[in-house]
């Protein structure tokens, strides 16, 4: 399966092709799912015949994936390895499908807020904090309208807290520039923030259900694992072209949720693929660094009332000088404030 990119390019622009998928979905009892996009209910005598591929996918017929490879190997991205491509995928969506909250509403503010959490955090600690902050926050105007305090202390614990204070920022320019209604397009969405490339098209896809190029780690290992395995150091700009030529046009929200559950099956029963992306980088240790003792200070804060530097010093209980350190920068980001000897959250 070795491609060199002059046959590839070729290949793809002699044999683009949007998909025409059919809507198999149903919707499932206590979901809220529209067709599109909930996977299909199976009984489990309609799985007993079904076994795994040696990379671990569920599949009712082994054949489907040697036919994509064999097909792929010899004819390049032809309308039938596109389609068997998408089967693949959309089946172990359909039998294996992560369920988490924000796929269960078509909010733009909720899907919106869900993106914000998901940057850098792992869905597990998102899940939780996720639903306390729609219930405390259930929509745009009460998050424009809330203190900051009270933000921050919705948002603790997730990390990388500058996201809180972007995504009030956001909820402000929100109700006053657009009237309270999230824009869709991914040109006015790049002008909130906190909002950059990914999370912009991210909202438009699943909260719009817009078909647009949607890349993060989870698609960029799917397609490596599929298109590039004897490639290492691959671009992105090498695998744009395939997911613009594979995406499903018809329910690109659907399509985008299988990509990325698909991808999260194969780093956990292969090592991982995406680690061949030129673009493959591990997320800085989070024990003892600088991040952890932010969370520590927003925390000690959040908790009481106001303190003296040398009792946040104390009860975060790192090196006083680089405690001290990170209270300025957290006063010049808009975090803390001080009333003479006093720190308060702002």
């Amino acid at each position: 399966m070795v491609r060199n990119n002059a046959n590839m390019k070729k290949k793809l622009s002699a044999k683009t092709v949007s998909s025409n998928q059919k809507k198999t979905g149903k919707p499932s009892s206590g979901n809220r799912f529209t067709p599109l996009e909930m996977p299909r209910s199976e009984p489990r005598d309609n799985l007993k015949n079904s076994y795994s591929f040696s990379h671990g996918v569920n599949a009712s017929c082994e054949s489907l994936l040697r036919g994509f490879r064999k097909e792929w190997a010899t004819g390049g991205l032809s309308r039938r390895v596109i389609r068997k491509f998408q089967k693949i995928i959309l089946q172990h969506y359909e039998r294996q499908a992560r369920v988490f909250p924000w796929r269960q509403t078509r909010d733009p503010y909720q899907i919106f807020v869900s993106e914000i959490m998901l940057q850098q955090t792992p869905v597990d600690r998102v899940i939780e904090k996720y639903e306390k902050f729609i219930f405390v926050f259930p929509d745009i105007f009460s998050l424009a309208r809330a203190p900051l305090e009270k933000v921050l202390k919705a948002w603790l614990g997730l990390g990388y807290n500058r996201r809180a204070i972007a995504l009030k920022k956001s909820a402000e320019i929100i109700t006053k520039k657009f009237k309270g209604k999230l824009p869709e397009s991914e040109k006015e969405l790049l002008t909130l923030p906190g909002v950059g490339k990914y999370t912009a098209a991210a909202i438009s896809v699943f909260a719009f259900n817009r078909p647009v190029v949607l890349l993060e780690t989870n698609v960029r290992t799917v397609f490596i694992h599929f298109f590039f395995q004897d490639k290492a150091e691959v671009k992105d700009r090498e695998i744009i072209p395939f997911i613009q030529t594979t995406l499903d046009t018809t329910n690109p929200r659907r399509w985008y949720n299988a990509l990325m559950d698909y991808g999260v099956m194969l780093k956990k029963t292969l090592p991982n693929p995406g680690r061949k992306s030129a673009h493959y980088t591990r997320q800085s240790r989070f024990e003892g660094s600088d991040r952890q003792i932010r969370g520590a200070i927003l925390r000690e804060l959040a908790a009481g009332k106001a303190k003296s530097v040398s009792e946040i010093v104390q009860l975060v209980g790192s090196e006083p000088d680089r405690t001290k350190k990170i209270l300025l920068e957290l006063q010049e980001e808009g975090f803390v404030t001080r009333d003479k000897q006093k720190i308060m959250i702002a």
